[in-house]
């Protein structure tokens, strides 16, 4: 069998006609034609046909017991599922007013009984060419439609863990979209981490150590800001900039970021005590976090933007970041009231002196014991 052949074969036509002598003749006419031709003989009938499993053509008579081929047609016609399907109306009827009746149903074309044969098949071999045509479009828009996905999926994946890219794209009809608000403003938990030392260490250890050493750190960042979805907005030396709740909402976004803090600290810690038997030199996190109001959107020039996060929380997050011990997260006022009990147990209090703050900031320390 040819490709012609073949493709004929394939497509389906669902012949609807009360009289099971002349849906019969016409299922005979397309069979001879190579088509797959089915017959029913009532609107209900068809419908239920049409629902278990949709053809590529209908044949539909207008005058039959139940619904009749209009009301069959307008059905088919408007329902998302089958607005494509064409519908082929045969009818005795010649007047204008069935005619337009039939149009306002949705008819893709009309046959006259008695049904002429060449008739019949320069018709259906129409509609075949368009439904076939009809096909190749949607396949190529879907095509497109998957390959869109697939490039905003690998954008998101230079800021949000898999899963929470699977998220936006769920819940945005176009997920790119929720980075091209220039003026959005949200209420965003900030995170800084760092390496307290690194930069002596950095000194003491061949230079084609320390890339590799910095990738080892971002990993374990990287894997803990994934394990609790944030959103990575820069990585610049050895720090690290991430906020929660955002791009979607996160009601519990404080905890998303203690956490975090907790696991990075934690996680890199048999990763510092290996440095420190290799390189003689102690390290470990120092790590920041502050809630509050922030502008949210690209930031940059026309040839390069970054995805960014700016304002009073996101400065003193960094601030703590920078006054913080090795394996201490330092937690600012907003924070420590939004994490309130999640707290409880380990809350010691620290006055601060911060750039830019007139007074100390009063924030919550902790400090972890560092695995390894």
């Amino acid at each position: 069998m040819n490709d012609a052949a073949a493709g004929r074969a394939q497509f389906r036509v669902l012949v609807v006609d009360d009289d099971q002598d002349m849906s019969a003749f016409l299922a005979r006419l397309l069979a001879q034609q190579g088509l797959n031709a089915e017959t029913v003989n009532d609107g209900h009938a068809a419908l239920a046909a049409i629902a278990a499993d949709p053809p590529d053509l209908v044949l539909l008579d207008v005058q039959m017991p139940g619904p009749d081929g209009f009301e069959i047609c307008r059905r088919l016609k408007a329902s998302e599922a089958t607005a494509l399907l064409p519908v082929v109306l045969v009818t005795a009827l010649e007047d204008q007013d069935s005619r337009v009746r039939g149009i306002r149903a949705g008819a893709d074309d009309f046959l006259s009984k008695p049904v002429h044969r060449e008739e019949l098949i320069a018709r259906v071999n129409t509609l075949r060419r368009l439904h076939e045509t009809r096909k190749e479009l949607e396949g190529r828009r879907l095509a497109a439609q998957v390959q869109e996905k697939e490039a905003i999926r690998k954008a998101f994946s230079r800021y949000l863990s898999p899963r929470l890219a699977e998220r936006v794209l769920r819940e945005s009809p176009r997920g790119g979209d929720v980075f091209r608000d220039l003026s959005q403003r949200a209420l965003v938990v900030a995170l800084f981490a760092d390496l307290r030392g690194f930069t002596r260490l950095s000194e003491t250890v061949p230079v084609s150590s320390i890339v590799p050493m910095l990738n080892e750190y971002f990993a374990v960042v990287t894997a803990a800001v994934h394990e609790n979805e944030g959103t990575v907005f820069s990585m610049a030396g050895d720090s690290m900039l991430v906020g929660f709740n955002v791009p979607v909402s996160q009601p519990d976004a404080a905890e998303r970021a203690l956490n975090t803090g907790r696991t990075v600290i934690r996680s890199f810690g048999p990763v510092g005590a290996r440095w420190q038997r290799e390189h003689g030199l102690s390290t470990g996190v120092g790590v920041g976090i502050e809630a509050g109001e922030v502008v949210v959107g690209n930031v940059g020039t026309p040839s390069f933007t970054s995805y960014t996060i700016i304002g009073d929380p996101v400065n003193i997050a960094a601030r703590l970041m920078q006054r913080a011990e090795p394996n201490e997260v330092l937690i600012g006022p907003r924070a420590a009231r939004a994490l309130g009990a999640s707290l409880a147990g380990e809350l010691r209090k620290r006055a601060v002196e911060l750039k830019g703050k007139a007074e100390p900031v009063e924030v919550v320390s902790l400090r972890l014991g560092r695995a390894g």
